[in-house]
């Protein structure tokens, strides 16, 4: 069993900054991609950053204000936000693309963390 658990989110004022962490725990034998998602009020979940062993890639929404960073010992994601503005409202899940102790790939996921930008 594999479980993602995402922490950090809450409210901020614009121009503000919050730092979201993801950590992945249970039968995992290697993670390829860890990432964070999210999900506006009333539409579709999209990618907001995603890291290899070896290089990251970003939104154009996001770019040059969120870095996102691993641990692989830890199994842990982090997304560091900057400059936060009310579009980044939304449900921020955590991914991970790994391998099982048991040989099966998983695509999984976290339970969501809430971040809302407001004055």
């Amino acid at each position: 069993q594999v479980q993602l658990v995402e922490s950090g989110g809450g409210l901020v004022q614009p121009g503000g900054s919050l730092r979201l962490s993801c950590v992945a725990s249970g039968s995992i034998l290697s993670i390829y991609t860890m990432g964070w998602y999210r999900q506006p009020p009333g539409k579709q979940r999209e990618l907001v950053a995603a890291i290899t062993r070896g290089s990251a890639n970003y939104a154009d929404s996001v770019k040059g204000r969120f870095t996102i960073s691993r641990d692989n010992g830890m199994k842990t994601v982090y997304l560091q936000m900057n400059a936060l503005n009310p579009g980044d409202t939304a449900v921020y899940y955590c991914n991970a693309d790994l391998l099982t102790i048991r040989g099966s790939r998983l695509d999984s996921w976290g339970q969501g963390t809430q971040v809302t930008v407001s004055s």
